[in-house]
């Protein structure tokens, strides 16, 4: 098997590959990278029509990616929306993805019964892209009881915009948001929360 062999054959492989994610922008990315290879490839063998093919995708992949990534920061590519603890959507949502939660949150109950539990969905459009449960610890304290991003948004930043550009918490009075304890890899270093325990912490005053 020759080089140019290979190079059609990882480029296919790799656009396969692509269509297995379920992260949007990581979908796009390998995407392209794909019709790149395949680009190449083609106009090696002199196939015209599929170097066409490949150079129209390249360009709706770059289209897409300056779009996803413009939005990735976006104040108001995101909305917080306050649902009751009790509300089936936010049940059905919660049975979903259990076994992805509890990848993140080993252990993870929901008591909706409880006072001082509130629930937020997180929406992207009409898409739900996260939940945010949270109980009122008292002291103008938020205990976040779980936090957690469907698969297909982790590569954006629902979590930047709920702790840190939404007023989710100081409009509801808390002066402080304590995170989940015991979170698999747990991203809110990079938010600037400060490291309290096996909890990271907010201050909002």
């Amino acid at each position: 098997m020759g080089w140019l062999d290979v190079l059609g054959w990882a480029g296919s492989a790799l656009l396969i590959f692509s269509l297995m994610q379920s992260r949007v922008l990581r979908f796009r990315l390998l995407n392209l990278v794909a019709c790149v290879v395949l680009v190449i490839f083609n106009g090696l063998l002199g196939i015209w029509p599929m170097v066409a093919m490949n150079v129209a995708l390249c360009a709706i992949n770059v289209w897409f990616i300056r779009k996803l990534l413009s939005d990735r920061h976006s104040e108001t590519a995101f909305e917080v929306l306050q649902v009751g603890p009790l509300d089936e959507y936010l049940r059905h949502t919660l049975r979903v993805h259990a076994a992805d939660i509890d990848k993140f949150q080993p252990g993870f109950t929901w008591s909706p019964v409880i006072p001082g539990h509130t629930a937020y969905l997180v929406q992207r459009g009409d898409e739900t892209v996260g939940l945010v449960l949270v109980r009122d610890a008292g002291g103008g304290v938020a205990q976040v009881e779980l936090d957690y991003v469907t698969p297909r948004f982790r590569d954006f930043s629902p979590g930047e915009f709920v702790f840190r550009q939404s007023r989710l918490f100081r409009d509801r009075g808390f002066r402080k948001v304590l995170t989940p304890p015991g979170m698999v890899a747990p991203y809110y270093g990079r938010l600037g929360l400060r490291r309290e325990g096996e909890s990271y912490v907010l201050d909002l005053s």
